[in-house]
């Protein structure tokens, strides 16, 4: 089912006694130079789609807190340079399986509007160590990132980062 993700929708939700929640995640298109190439940091999920790496934002956190610790825990990665331009993507889900069990545990709303703030960010790194929440990665050249990533939103998330550091690279080139 296909809802819009409109803050006031969640709120009406909330007055009407729904079991709603309203979550921010921050995440990263994390991209390194190799041989004089972009490549970017995709990783599979268990549902087996292509993402990047993000998570929630803790109580007390900034962005920048929150995207250094996402990247460490789901990829290993510490060395990261993050860039200042920021795209954002909202989406609505019911949790299922383990986080629907998870969520009923904590006694959490199963029904989530959820909004992702994400930032390209380069890194040295080539090495990944992939947590528990994912069962592979790949680095791939631009074209071959924005076919494998599975969601429309992930897509359009590659696309301004590419195009961002696009416009800053030519703006580099074309410096007197």
């Amino acid at each position: 089912m296909n809802i819009p993700v409109w803050k006031p929708l969640y709120f009406f939700g909330k007055l009407l006694g729904l079991s709603v929640a309203w979550e921010v995640s921050i995440g990263a298109a994390v991209f390194r130079v190799e041989d004089g190439r972009r490549r970017y940091l995709i990783l599979r999920y268990p549902s087996g789609h292509y993402d990047f790496p993000k998570g929630h934002m803790e109580a007390g956190e900034t962005e920048e807190e929150t995207l250094f610790r996402e990247v460490e825990e789901e990829t290993g990665i510490k060395e990261l340079s993050i860039l200042p331009v920021r795209e954002s993507i909202r989406y609505f889900y019911t949790a299922k399986g383990s986080e629907r069990a998870r969520r009923r545990r904590e006694g959490r709303p199963l029904h989530i509007f959820k909004q992702v703030h994400f930032y390209p960010a380069e890194t040295p790194a080539s090495f990944v160590r992939i947590s528990h929440e994912h069962t592979g990665f790949e680095w791939l050249p631009y074209e071959e990132a924005l076919s494998k990533l599975t969601f429309d939103n992930a897509r359009r998330v590659l696309k301004k980062s590419e195009e961002y550091i696009g416009r800053k690279e030519k703006e580099i080139l074309s410096a007197p």
